[in-house]
């Protein structure tokens, strides 16, 4: 078997619980890139096996510990287990994450269900390697209309793989139709974002709606999907986005829906915070849901004043007795960061601000203890006190 043996610093990571192994601690290689090989350590102890690539900065991601290989029976198991897991979560919702990378020990696996249709992404060499025998697996344990490849994500250049969308199995439609709660949703699986839909919301949302009422404002809506959920418990809603294709698509959505109440708007939510204050609007209700504003470690204080910027500026906007749903999805903001923006917009705005939930990612997006990489998700929901 190819092997790869790492440094002392290496095998201490994994003590920890970490799956990755970065470059700097790969002492020595006989491998070639996509290779499943056995981890050695600096005394010449296998300490597991795991995904390899040649190309990454994560060269290691760990399948298994100890002297066990890893193969195909155990991916099997860890895709029977993952879909297991699901079915026990109950999910009032056809459309949300069966495989979830390295929490369930599949390393940069994604695979999410819409309805009968499986969409999946493979974000490393050595899993790009596996998709074979994991469609083959999905097809025997799941029978699916369909399964889509969506391995356009960016990340896999850094890979040295190419961006691609492939079905692997079945067909595919141009539209899937899929209900999260009481909303549905056409999809388009080979252009949305992500998968298809941001999926890992859907918790946050239910819980938004026990206390959204009077005015509502969803800024960076995308699908609309907090709009929809919240507007049936307001008098008004509006969502705004600066994207014209997303506008069309929250309509689209709220008239499949039902929903007569929502105004849509395309503009840039910084700006529109601003014209809004100044105009002396105020709202009971606001979810900030942007997307990620630190993409790399390089980006965070950048980002860190992007957060503040628009949770200043929706405290301001926010009636006495409001809710301010603030989110951030990106991991390099831990959640201390991120609680330490918020009370800096609180004082700057002269807003008190009670914390009502910390919230997560949904539970079908699982966290690994020992990888914070895995708890990307904050989602705080604040009430102005005075």
């Amino acid at each position: 078997m190819s092997s790869v043996v790492i440094t002392a610093r290496g095998e201490q990571r994994l003590r920890t619980g970490h799956p990755w192994i970065y470059r700097a601690d790969v002492a020595d290689v006989d491998a070639a890139g996509g290779d499943i090989v056995e981890v050695i350590g600096p005394r010449r102890r296998t300490l597991g096996h795991a995904l390899f690539s040649d190309r990454s900065q994560i060269p290691i991601r760990m399948l298994a510990r100890g002297d066990a290989p890893f193969d195909a029976s155990m991916l099997r198991e860890r895709l029977e287990r993952a879909i297991q897991f699901r079915d026990t979560l109950k999910l009032d919702a056809t459309a949300y994450r069966l495989v979830h990378g390295e929490a369930d020990l599949l390393p940069s696996l994604v695979i999410d269900k819409y309805d009968s249709y499986l969409v999946l992404q493979a974000l490393s060499q050595g899993m790009d390697r596996l998709l074979p025998s994991v469609t083959t697996w999905l097809i025997e344990i799941l029978s699916p209309a369909g399964i889509l490849a969506r391995n356009d994500p960016k990340v896999r250049t850094l890979e040295g793989l190419e961006q691609t969308v492939e079905v692997l199995a079945g067909t595919v439609p141009e539209a899937v139709f899929v209900r999260e709660g009481p909303i549905e949703y056409e999809v388009d699986l080979r252009k949305g974002q992500k998968t298809g839909l941001f999926l890992d919301q859907r918790e946050n949302r239910a819980a938004a709606a026990l206390y959204a009422h009077g005015r509502l404002l969803d800024c960076f809506s995308y699908n609309g999907g907090f709009a929809l959920r919240l507007a049936g418990q307001c008098i008004s809603a509006e969502a705004i986005d600066v994207s014209a294709d997303a506008v069309a698509r929250i309509k689209a959505n709220a008239v499949r829906n039902r929903v007569g109440n929502l105004t849509v708007r395309e503009a840039n939510v910084f700006d529109e915070l601003r014209r809004l204050e100044k105009a002396g609007e105020r709202y009971d209700a606001i979810v900030l849901d942007p997307p990620a504003f630190a993409k790399n470690k390089a980006s965070v204080p950048n980002a860190l004043a992007g957060y503040k910027e628009i949770n200043l500026r929706a405290m301001r906007l926010l009636s006495p007795g409001g809710y301010l749903v603030s989110c951030s999805c990106s991991y390099n903001v831990h959640e201390d960061m991120f609680a330490e923006v918020l009370h800096e917009a609180s004082v700057d705005s002269h807003t008190p601000v009670t914390v009502v939930e910390k919230r997560t990612q949904g539970r079908d997006h699982p966290v690994l203890v020992g990888a914070p990489e895995t708890h990307y998700l904050k989602c705080f929901i604040l009430r102005r006190v005075e």
